[in-house]
């Protein structure tokens, strides 16, 4: 397994250009399933859980094309069962039931993985399936769904913690080839869904409201290939704005969505980061003081949950007390003691960390536990003084695409080596 070694202590200059968004192009991958004709996709950054899809959707029987950022999908031959040791590595594989049932009336899926944050059940998705008319079970490890045919019906989708994604995902995809009209309340809001949304539109699909805690589907009875162009990753935006912060340095993000960024821009501003917005294009450097401030990630439009391990690191930073509580995910503050490693002051109280901020951080050996947390162990990294090694990163190469050498480019002394 790789590493990152980090030398620290040299603020970030220069620009950097945001790649397509990991957690909109995976369900978008999965959507190119509904159709038998080509299906042309661009903007596709170059990461493990996109190969690790492109992977799963071949083992379907799809045709499967990746190179300089495009990937070319068809699903003209399609088997309903896919390979159980792809499928358990990632959370995103789950996508690929709606789609699979829609399109064959049958699918046999295994239980998905990911990063270990949490519990994250599959029981909306099965809830909005079965309304659709499909019988579920999960069996030895897979979940085993069959409907002759899909119906239309009215689908309430909040959860614990709030609506599901992913669960928005498939219920969409799936309701596209159903008969008659599918009303998906308590939908997710987030932007990778509106752009689901639009590639399905682009497909024949015909869907309103996405984007909107209501997203309404009218079934048709088939749908074609389409060219579509992801969206930029709006939490790769936000780790390169707050690593800037974070060095004392002063970035240009090439390339970003502000609109998609609302929530992180409004906390940094509080925090005393200085944000020039210019179109597409944003120039973030840090004020003369940081402020410390209260976060609570809750799901879009609120401070997302993808972003918290960062900023926890950036109030390490800042003199004062900082209180971040996690609202989405149980288990995510595994970074807490990773940082505490580099001499952070956390404490964690139920679902906060409380954050004692304004010492001076120091580079010691560290081990990452998910993809934020690496991504926030790295901003640390580049923070402290002297040397410090990430371990474990491949977490980090499964969301952002080049990180180490994006970084460098901006003068970061990091160095991708070999584990002993």
């Amino acid at each position: 397994m790789d590493s990152l070694l980090i030398k620290g202590g040299i603020p970030l200059e220069g620009e950097v250009q945001i790649s397509g968004a990991k957690n909109a192009v995976l369900p978008i991958m999965a959507g190119a399933l509904l159709t038998e004709e080509r299906c042309i996709i661009r903007n596709v950054p170059d990461l493990s859980d996109v190969r690790f899809m492109g992977q799963i959707l071949a083992s379907l029987g799809a045709e499967v094309k990746f190179e300089a950022g495009t990937l070319e999908i068809q699903a003209a031959k399609l088997k309903g069962t896919g390979d159980y040791d792809l499928i358990r590595k990632m959370r995103g594989s789950i996508c690929i039931l709606g789609p699979l049932l829609a399109r064959l009336h049958q699918a046999k899926v295994s239980l998905p993985g990911g990063c270990v944050i949490g519990s994250r059940p599959v029981d909306l998705h099965l809830k909005g399936l079965a309304a659709l008319g499909a019988k579920l079970k999960v069996e030895g490890g897979y979940v085993l769904a069959k409907a002759p045919r899909l119906v239309g019906a009215d689908i309430f989708l909040g959860g614990r913690s709030g609506p599901t994604v992913l669960g928005t995902a498939n219920l969409m995809m799936a309701a596209t080839l159903a008969e008659g009209v599918t009303v998906i309340e308590s939908a997710a809001c987030e932007p990778e869904v509106v752009d689901l949304a639009n590639f399905l539109i682009s497909m024949g699909a015909k869907i309103s409201g996405a984007g909107s805690p209501t997203i309404q589907v009218q079934g048709v009875d088939a749908l074609h290939g389409t060219e579509h162009e992801v969206i930029p990753d709006r939490i790769e935006a936000a780790t390169f704005a707050i690593a800037a912060a974070a060095t004392n340095g002063e970035i240009t993000i090439l390339g970003s969505r502000p609109d998609h960024l609302s929530a992180v821009l409004d906390k940094l501003r509080e925090s005393g980061v200085k944000i020039d917005r210019r179109g597409r294009t944003l120039v973030v450097s840090r004020g003369p003081r940081l402020n410390p401030v209260d976060i609570t990630t809750l799901p879009y439009a609120g401070f997302p949950t993808d972003v918290q391990a960062q900023m926890m690191v950036l109030m390490t930073l800042t003199p004062g007390l900082s209180i971040i509580t996690e609202r989405v995910f149980e288990s995510r503050f595994m970074h807490v003691s990773e940082l505490a490693r580099l001499g952070a002051e956390i404490s964690i109280e139920g679902p906060s960390a409380i954050v004692k901020g304004g010492r001076p951080l120091s580079g010691a050996p560290i081990m990452a536990s998910d993809l934020r947390a690496s991504a926030a162990l790295v901003i640390a990294g580049m923070a402290a003084r002297g040397s410090t090694q990430v371990n474990r990163v491949y977490h980090i190469d499964r969301g952002y695409e080049r990180i180490d050498d994006k970084l460098r480019a901006l003068g970061a002394r990091i160095q991708r080596v070999k584990e002993a």
